[in-house]
């Protein structure tokens, strides 16, 4: 599961077992992910909260397009956790295993219009070269219509998942194909 202890749902207690219980219903189960924040439900919760506001509440970005950033974020990071997790996701809504799997090697060579591409140039030069991040490439997404509310939210979920990548690799998150099945997309 991880390279440091966890504890179990069947035996959390208190503030864990609540927050447990939540997951379970936003999501269906309790990913890996969450349960590596085992020891310290405070920061389950925040991460939790964070995550479902980004990758499921108010956006003019669709969940298709917010799973695509992962996806790209997560390959770029070689975050094996995250990007098969959420190519799962993708799937369920890009329904084009070959589309899916041309995203995770170059997401450049894939047929999404220009647009969406322009916001995976972002996310990915965000991710590989935080510090290059100009200016113009908030212009080029403005003038790929995007508008300033949609430029935060790939600013945000690009980041939430350069965040949740570095947790992933750095205590050695894994995960199952079981815990791969069985979540609300």
């Amino acid at each position: 599961m991880a390279w440091i202890n966890t504890i179990d749902e069947k035996e959390a207690k208190g503030e864990l077992k609540d927050i447990y219980e939540r997951i379970k219903e936003k999501r269906g189960k309790i990913s890996n992910i969450m349960k590596v924040h085992s020891l310290n439900p405070k920061t389950m919760k925040s991460h939790l909260d964070l995550y479902l506001n980004l990758m499921f509440g108010d956006s003019n970005l669709s969940r298709e397009l917010r799973e695509l950033i992962a996806v790209v974020v997560s390959a770029a990071n070689n975050c094996e956790y995250c990007m098969v997790h959420h190519s799962e996701a993708l799937n369920h809504f890009l329904k084009d295993k070959k589309q899916l799997e041309k995203a995770i090697k170059n997401f450049a060579s894939t047929k999404f219009p220009s647009k969406i591409k322009k916001m995976l140039e972002y996310a990915y030069k965000l991710t590989k070269a935080p510090d290059k991040i100009t200016r113009e490439d908030i212009e080029i997404l403005r003038k790929s219509d995007f508008s300033d509310k949609d430029i935060l939210d790939i600013n945000l979920i690009t980041s939430y998942f350069n965040f949740v990548n570095r947790i992933a690799s750095g205590l050695g998150v894994n995960f199952t194909s079981k815990e791969l099945q069985g979540y609300k997309f």
